[in-house]
């Protein structure tokens, strides 16, 4: 594959997000099914080779960059860490599953609860097999990456995912959600520091967020809406 054909995300200075590679982008809901959270399948973008997305959350042509940014004076200054997930994230053990969790990154998508209980208590039910099961399952959809399943082994639990773009819309909370990065696309930060390539991971589009270029979920408590 070309340089030009490897998918990755380039963070421009107080700027969009630069996407290059031909990655599909499209649209995502968030829907209460009675009994959990299911993804609702909205707009699908034509693909394009390059594209800018909005990380300011002021442009009127969501969800691309339409220069609002420059009016705005907005400040993308990048304050997330930088040391690998694992090494942030805490550890919580349970019979025959292990948790890790990194709070910095809850993007409040909410798939980690279920009618059964949350991921955290489903961990610590991992004997009983249908709860494992259900944990893995809580602990795979969780867009963020925040939290990981592993087996005793050190096996770690992750949906297969071929490289694309999802944004994510939520009108239970009435606000409109980050992007999700999906499928091991290399981020690179506005000084050219190689963020850790992970198959999960959701960015602020916003411009609220305290922990850019990640998603910590102001998105909710600012009722960030993208106008549609």
């Amino acid at each position: 594959m070309s340089e030009n054909k490897i998918p990755r995300i380039k963070i421009t200075k107080n700027g969009p997000y630069i996407v290059s590679g031909s990655v599909p982008l499209f649209e995502l809901i968030i829907e209460s099914n009675g009994e959990g959270y299911v993804y609702k399948e909205g707009r699908v973008f034509q693909l394009q080779e390059q594209y800018a997305l909005c990380r300011c959350g002021e442009t009127t042509n969501a969800p691309f960059c339409d220069g609002s940014h420059i009016k705005s004076n907005f400040n993308g200054t990048e304050t997330a860490s930088r040391e690998p997930y694992k090494n942030r994230a805490y550890t919580l053990k349970g019979p025959t599953l292990t948790l890790t969790d990194d709070e910095d990154m809850c993007a409040f998508a909410r798939f980690c609860h279920a009618d059964e209980g949350n991921v955290w208590e489903l961990i610590q039910k991992s004997d009983n097999p249908v709860l494992r099961k259900l944990a893995i399952k809580t602990a795979e959809e969780c867009p963020a990456g925040r939290l990981v399943a592993w087996d005793t082994t050190g096996e770690q639990f992750e949906p297969k995912y071929e490289p694309s773009i999802v944004i994510i819309q939520d009108p239970e909370r009435h606000c409109s959600g980050p992007i999700w990065v999906r499928g091991g696309i290399q981020i690179e930060g506005a000084d050219g520091y190689e963020y850790e390539v992970r198959n999960r991971v959701t960015l602020c589009r916003c411009g609220e967020s305290f922990n850019k270029p990640l998603c910590d979920a102001n998105h909710v408590s600012c009722r960030y809406r993208d106008g549609l």
